[in-house]
């Protein structure tokens, strides 16, 4: 309807009940039967699958009926309905295989023919390969001679502890649910946000591709290690801590070329996809193995003899472990061999950062996800597995390390490793070789991965070149993260690449531990992981000591990790795209919500307290173009009734109708309405009530709206202003019933006149802004006046307050007290006071307004009210009733009374126009519709009192005061 019409049509017939099409259903008529008779229970078979139907003879209307009466139904929907798997998300349903089940939900569709990975291979080998890397054999020896047995034992549990804790959440959150592609940016992302999880993500990717070059240096430096010949550049050479004896470590300019061959090498493996790196991984895992093997069987049988001991290798003794118990930290050159004066000093604090890439890995297993059979089962057991199986490694290593050789040949050779190794050297040149070749494989392979799963989610457009379609190989990816993991090898420090890499890993673990925390602590009816062994506060745990690991090492590497990260954070919230994900953070919101509802309480708000809370009545009395769900100055005004923006707004519209057939209209036009008022940059929420008419949609909004303390306090509306043009006779008692209903509800109401003249955000105003203060209404006309001056287009004007005083009051002491009153408000705001005498010389006195101006409107009224009650009399008479009725309703006219309200009304309209008539803003009370007076006389009583009035404000506040004059 237009304008504002309202129209009530009685339907004689009846329309037939809609025929059953999809998921409509047919109404229950009184004739239907109670129970519904149901044909035995048979099997029936997803589409695409046919099944024998032994029972059908070869007829075709037999065997249509065999087949129809095989389905079990209700209100003729199947019970079962493998369809309604896929209606819950919009995508096909993971599947949850038993042990060597593949398990997939075709559909009528092809199953894919990807190559799926189990717990062995798809997490523990390739947790065990990245764990296993270069610190241990060429870094780890040298650990235990500079920290001592005890520090080494502390700084494996330390480290151990933290990538322990992290595996208990990722387990967690893994199990919580269906897992795509991406790792710990899929978990992190869903838990704490497309922003967060972006950030976290494309750090952790970095981190990765700057693992692979460590692990790239690792190999080559062995190689060369092994092989001096092979070096095409001069070998370094090192005093050892100022003493004769050299120390050769392979050229830096060797470590770059080898290492960039070996780069692109890798890269071949990994193109040929998941198929080629699932061939070439035992051969990596198995001498890894042996190599390890070979390394325990040499600690354990190592000679005892003494040109052995001139080595410093001293076989397994006591002594040794007594003398290598302590720390004995010193400064080091960039190669690490001891130096008086050397450019780096070892504490504990630089042996984590060196230390703790020993122990990440633990997401090389997750990255993967998306080529899992079981994310739900693999990632559990094969992280932890790996996890524990390497710490215990690591403590037994550091028993024997620190009881086999004394401490100078630990912090020489860097290699002892090999050196000890049964029963050649060469074994564990191979070992070493393939293990960090193993480990670089797998970050080259999953690096890639979590870029494209990234891309994949088209959060940041600049990613768009990185996506690939489900089943491809990651291609460009890959290429990327190769071109990162070279130009790291180019630097060829092994030990300032380290602390690089643990940053970013540690800020991928703190995320995955604060994802864990929030979702276990706020226990949303969504969360319930498969692996139970977990506790908020062991996440807590986790993430506190990832951060303190962080500072540890150092604090400007943290700084500067964290400020790209929140780079990124503030990136993605400005030019990503809106995903939305049902994070943790809304159920943080939302729990933070309801408890501060239940802290409110139910009581009234203390005036110190009190916000205005608008509800915004959009239904124009006047046409708006269809694009356009609410009048925009509305939305502007009810910016101008929030303090620098802050608070809510309700923006309400009523749409005509049965609810049934407008459900779908109503949604629609809510979320029209929402997205308009986001455009308009006004915070609130939107609501769309389907109702016969008007006044009873209005009516139920304004009794049920809000919760507890957060209901809306304030009802604005625009002043239906073309009702006597457009000839809409309903609007007089729907105008009024509104009235009524705010009255009857306890809610203040604003209604603006003039709306299509309200200043925009940036329309300066100049003048003043003029209260008529007629009746006590709690401040609230004062406290608008106040919001308004905050405002850019209000803030050059002045506050006037125009109090109409009786006759007999003295207007000196009057203006003394409503000046004191508005000072212990802290309001500035000039007070004219006009008595009753000064208000009838005003439209007798020079400046008066003319007869044009009230006068000829108020006999206007006059008339108009006269035909009208000479109307309902004449109906009363032709339908033989004593009493008057307007609207369907009883009304008593007393005419004197009308006459004198007609006459008030006009009189406070002249003095408006004589001292307001360049205000910027009026605001003036507003008069309640008398008792049984027909809502057709009210608004005569309105249009007198707002005639030639450009912008007004009519104002009506509620039984409490909204300021207070106490601090």
């Amino acid at each position: 309807m237009e304008n504002g019409e309202i129209e009530s049509t009685d339907d004689e017939t009846t329309p037939p009940p809609p025929t059953f099409t999809g998921r409509q259903y047919r109404p229950v008529v009184s004739h239907d039967q109670v129970s519904i008779p149901m044909s035995p229970i048979e099997p029936v078979p997803p589409p695409g699958i046919q099944m024998k139907d032994e029972g059908s003879s070869s007829g075709g209307a037999g065997s249509g009926g065999t087949k129809s009466e095989s389905k079990l139904e209700f209100f003729g929907k199947a019970l079962v309905d493998l369809l309604g798997v896929r209606d819950m998300t919009g995508e096909p349903a993971p599947s949850s295989p038993r042990d060597g089940e593949d398990v997939s939900i075709t559909l009528g569709r092809q199953k894919q023919s990807g190559v799926k990975l189990g717990t062995m291979m798809g997490v523990f080998v390739p947790c065990l390969q990245n764990i296993l890397g270069i610190i241990y054999y060429i870094r780890f020896s040298w650990i235990v001679g500079m920290a001592g047995i005890g520090g080494s034992l502390l700084l494996v549990a330390f480290c151990g502890l933290c990538t322990f804790l992290t595996s208990i959440s990722l387990s967690a959150i893994a199990t919580n649910g269906a897992m795509k592609g991406g790792g710990p940016y899929y978990l992190i992302g869903r838990a704490l946000g497309p922003e967060v999880g972006v950030s976290i993500g494309l750090c952790f990717f970095l981190g990765n591709a700057v693992a692979g070059s460590m692990y790239v240096l690792g190999a080559v430096e062995t190689f060369l290690d092994a092989v001096p010949g092979a070096g095409i550049f001069k070998e370094s050479a090192t005093p050892f801590n100022g003493t004769t004896e050299i120390v050769h470590t392979p050229n830096i300019h060797d470590l770059q070329v080898y290492g960039i061959v070996v780069t692109i090498l890798l890269c071949f493996i990994v193109f040929g996809g998941v198929k080629m790196i699932n061939r070439v991984a035992p051969a990596f895992l198995v001498p890894v193995i042996l190599s390890l093997f070979c390394i325990f069987i040499g600690m354990l049988a190592s000679p005892k003899n003494d040109s052995a001991r001139k080595d410093g290798i001293t076989g397994l003794k006591f002594a040794t472990f007594r003398d290598n118990w302590g720390s004995e930290y010193q400064s080091t050159n960039n190669a690490g061999i001891p130096e008086e004066n050397g450019a780096i000093f070892w504490n504990f604090n630089a042996l984590v950062g060196l230390f703790f890439p020993a122990v990440t890995g633990i997401m090389a297993g997750s990255n993967r996800s998306a080529s899992l059979k079981d994310t739900q089962r693999a990632i559990p057991i094969g992280t932890l597995a790996a996890t524990l199986t390497t710490s215990f490694l690591y403590v037994i290593s550091v028993l024997l390390f620190g009881a086999l050789a004394t401490r100078e040949q630990l912090l020489k050779n860097r290699l002892l490793t090999a050196t000890v190794a049964w029963p050649a050297p060469v074994v564990i040149y191979v070992g070493i070789i393939l293990s960090t070749l193993g480990a670089a494989l797998q970050c080259l392979t999953g690096a890639p991965r979590l870029l494209a799963a990234i891309a994949n989610d088209d959060i940041l457009p600049v990613l768009k070149y990185f996506k690939v379609t489900e089943g491809s190989e990651p291609h460009l990816a890959t290429l990327f993260t190769a071109f990162i993991c070279m130009a790291c090898v180019v630097i060829g420090n092994l030990d300032l690449i380290t602390p690089t890499i643990t940053m970013f890993f540690l800020l991928c673990y703190a995320g995955v531990n604060l994802s864990c925390f929030l979702l276990d602590l706020l226990d949303a009816p969504s969360w319930r992981p498969r692996w139970k062994f977990h506790h908020w506060s062991l996440s807590l745990l986790g993430a506190t000591l990832c951060i303190v690991i962080m500072f540890l090492i150092s604090w400007s590497f943290t700084v500067i990790s964290l400020a790209l990260a929140s780079l990124i954070y503030y990136y993605v919230s400005i030019k990503g795209k809106a995903g939305d994900w049902g994070d943790g953070f809304k159920s943080a919101y939302f729990q933070l919500a309801l408890r501060s509802l239940r802290s409110l309480g139910a009581n009234q708000v203390h005036p110190k307290n009190w916000y205005p809370i608008p509800l915004i009545f959009c239904r124009p009395w006047g046409k708006l173009p269809e694009n356009v769900p609410c009048h925009p100055k509305l939305a502007d005004f009810a910016n101008c009734m929030k303090k620098k923006g802050r608070g809510m707004s309700i923006f309400v519209s009523v749409i005509d109708g049965d609810y049934h057939e407008l459900a779908e209209d109503a949604k629609t036009a809510c979320r029209q309405l929402a997205t308009y008022i986001e455009y308009k940059r006004c915070e609130g929420v939107a609501e769309i009530v389907v109702a016969p008419n008007m006044s009873e949609g209005f009516r139920g909004l304004i009794q049920t709206m809000g919760l507890g303390n957060l209901k809306p306090n304030i009802v604005v509306m625009r002043y239906p202003e073309i009702w006597r043009r457009e000839n809409l006779i309903q609007i007089p008692s729907t105008f009024v019933g509104i009235i009524n209903d705010c009255i009857a509800a306890n809610k203040a109401v604003v209604i603006i006149k003039g709306l299509d003249e309200w200043p925009g955000e940036y329309q300066k105003q100049y003048g003043t802004i003029d209260l008529y203060w007629i009746v006590r209404d709690g401040g609230l006309m004062l406290l608008l006046s106040q919001l308004l001056l905050t405002k850019e287009s209000f803030e050059s004007c002045k506050i006037q307050v125009f109090c109409i005083a009786e006759e007999d009051v003295d207007a000196e002491e009057l203006k003394a007290d409503v000046k004191k009153f508005l000072y212990d408000l802290r309001m500035q705001a000039e007070v004219i006071i006009i008595t009753m005498k000064l208000w009838e010389a005003h439209s007798e006195g020079p400046g008066a307004p003319s007869p044009d101006d009230s006068a000829k409107a108020f006999v206007g009224a006059q008339r108009r009210v006269a035909a009208y009650l000479s109307e309902m009399r004449e109906d009363a008479r032709r339908e033989g009733r004593a009493e008057l009725m307007a609207d369907g309703k009883r009304v008593v006219v007393n005419e004197q009374q009308v006459d004198k309200f007609l006459y008030t009304t006009m009189k406070l309209n002249s003095t408006i126009l004589k001292y307001s008539r360049m205000a910027a803003v009026v605001l003036v009370s507003l008069p309640p519709p008398p008792l049984n007076h027909p809502p057709y006389f009210y608004m005569e009583y309105m249009d007198l009192l707002v005639e030639n009035v450009p912008r007004l404000l009519i104002v009506r506040g509620y039984r409490r005061d909204v300021v207070t004059l106490f601090t």
